[in-house]
C-alpha cells in the first residue's frame, strides 16, 4: 500500500485538499474489494494507513458517504454500501462478461423488433442505405436485481432478425452477434461521457434525476471490419468504475 509522505499533508497541503487525496485512496481499496466484508477500519486505524491527519480521514469518510460509496452509523461503524464493479476499456468485452462472478445478471429486455424509422447517425455509423430496416434492442440489465445500466442496440437487420430468435434476457450480446454472423467481432469505437440523468433514464436505473451515469457510445465491428453493432448505453456512475491499461507507444500523426 502506498502510504503518503506525512511531512507534506502536515505542513504544505490544505485540509480540503488532503481529505479528497485520503478519498481518492479509500475509493481506490474499496472499488479493488479489499474490503470483502463491507466493514472500513475505525478513523484512527486509516490515519495511520494512509498517513493523514484524523480529521483528513474523517473529511474524507464525510465525502465518499456523500457519494453513496459508505455509510456511518454510531454504533456500528463505517461500511461499504455500494459496491463498484470495474469494466475494462482496454479489450473488447459485453458488460455481462465483464461482470461474470460478481453476481447474478439478468437483461430485462424492453424492446426487440425491427424499426424504419432511424436516425441518420445510426445509419451512418452502421454504413446503411437509408432504405434499409435495423433492428433495435432495449435492455435493462440488473445486477443481483438492481440496475445497472440501460442499454440501446441498433443491428443491421441481416444480423439483428437472427439475433431476436436468441435468448436476449439471459445472453451476452456480443456472443450473440458471433453466433448469427458465424464470425467473431475485430474492435470497437468507444466513446465515454460523463451527464447527468434525464428523469426517464433515472426511473429505469432507480436513481434521482440528476444524478451521474456514464453515457457510453460504442460502435463495434465484426473481424473484417463491418459494422455490427452501434450501442449506446447509460451505466450508473456509483456502481461502475471504468479502467483500462495503457502502453506508450510511437506518436501516431494525425492525418
Amino acid at each position: 500500500m502506498l502510504v503518503p509522505d506525512s511531512d507534506r499533508w502536515v505542513s504544505s497541503r490544505p485540509r480540503a485538499e488532503r481529505s479528497r487525496a485520503a478519498a481518492d485512496a479509500l475509493r481506490c481499496r474499496i472499488v479493488a474489494g479489499e474490503f470483502s466484508d463491507g466493514v472500513i477500519a475505525d478513523e484512527q486505524t486509516l490515519a495511520k494507513q494512509l498517513g493523514a491527519s484524523r480529521n483528513a480521514v474523517r473529511d474524507a469518510l464525510a465525502l465518499l458517504r456523500d457519494e453513496g460509496l459508505i455509510s456511518r452509523r454510531r454504533g456500528v461503524g463505517t461500511t461499504v454500501v455500494t459496491p463498484k464493479y470495474g469494466h475494462g476499456l482496454d479489450r473488447l468485452a459485453g458488460l455481462a462478461e465483464a461482470l461474470t462472478g460478481y453476481g447474478t445478471v439478468v437483461n430485462e429486455v424492453r424492446v426487440a423488433t425491427v424499426v424504419a424509422d432511424v436516425p441518420a447517425s445510426v445509419r451512418e455509423r452502421l454504413e446503411l442505405v437509408a432504405a434499409e430496416p435495423v433492428v433495435y434492442i432495449e435492455r435493462l440489465r440488473r445486477l443481483d436485481g438492481v440496475p445497472l445500466s440501460l442499454d440501446s442496440t441498433y443491428l443491421p437487420a441481416d444480423v439483428g432478425r437472427r439475433v431476436l430468435d436468441a435468448d436476449l434476457a439471459g445472453r451476452d450480446l456480443f456472443a450473440l452477434i458471433e453466433e448469427a454472423t458465424g464470425s467473431l467481432l475485430g474492435r470497437a469505437d468507444v466513446a465515454v461521457h460523463a451527464v447527468t440523468s434525464d428523469p426517464s433514464t433515472a426511473a429505469s436505473l432507480e436513481i434521482a434525476a440528476g444524478d451521474p451515469v456514464f453515457h457510453i457510445e460504442r460502435l463495434t465491428r465484426l473481424a473484417d471490419g463491418r459494422p455490427v453493432d452501434a450501442e449506446t448505453l447509460r451505466i450508473r456512475a456509483d456502481r461502475m468504475t471504468l479502467h483500462a491499461t495503457l502502453h506508450r507507444g510511437p506518436r501516431l500523426e494525425a492525418d
